[in-house]
């Protein structure tokens, strides 16, 4: 019997981050949960192709754009369920033992990861801490926390949509706030951009973005704004 998991990580010049996320990776692999890894590139120009290659990964050539590379990817996967990543992100150990729990306790629905930050900086567990409240209340998850579905389940809501920005929002609103868990294992995730752009400001920046979304204002707006 195959694995069950295809897991889809977009890349563009991800080769800082990229070893880290495929190292975490290795225990759902040893579990017999991982059919097969694909990486979805959108033009790297720096090592990501290699060390993606020297994993065995599959590798899917893609026109740049995060959503347009979730596309491709997904449609290369052959798992009766799909695991989405971004590049610069860092499952925790026990991964493996939430999602297979997930996948027999609640099949035919969604989970995303718990939401940490790969940094020391006194806001990186406030900032987590709020994004995990959001999710649970408002049922509106960062794509930093992955997504993990059943093949049956993406094909129902229309897969990612091909968006320039909150292609994340739009396939979480597409299944359902009654649809998705958040598993107890963490997603941890780069700190880059609030370390870069001060806590604070990139908390506020994200939250206008997704209150302008939710309001009404088109990704493609939105995505002039987005750095």
């Amino acid at each position: 019997m195959a694995a069950p998991i295809s897991i889809i990580i977009p890349t563009l010049n991800a080769a800082a981050d990229l070893p880290a996320c495929l190292d975490a990776l290795i225990p759902g692999l040893k579990a017999g949960l991982v059919r097969e890894l694909i990486v979805s590139d959108g033009g790297s120009q720096d090592p990501t192709l290699a060390i993606a290659e020297g994993t065995g990964a599959e590798i899917v050539q893609s026109q740049p754009g995060r959503a347009k590379q979730l596309i491709a990817g997904a449609q290369k996967a052959r798992g009766d369920w799909l695991l989405f990543l971004h590049a610069d992100t860092v499952l925790s150990r026990d991964w493996p033992e939430r999602v297979a729990d997930h996948m027999r306790d609640r099949a035919g629905k969604a989970a995303v990861f718990t939401l940490a930050f790969r940094s020391d900086h006194p806001m990186a567990k406030h900032v987590s801490a709020r994004a995990n409240r959001r999710a649970r209340w408002l049922g509106l998850p960062y794509g930093d926390q992955g997504l993990l579905l059943p093949r049956a389940l993406y094909d129902e809501v229309g897969g990612y949509e091909d968006l320039p920005l909150m292609e994340d929002v739009r396939i979480i609103q597409a299944i359902g706030k009654q649809r998705f868990s958040i598993l107890s294992a963490e997603a941890r995730t780069s700190a880059a951009k609030y370390e870069r752009d001060g806590w604070r400001k990139r908390s506020w920046h994200n939250a206008s973005l997704i209150t302008r979304y939710l309001l009404g204002v088109s990704p493609e707006k939105l995505a002039a704004k987005y750095n």
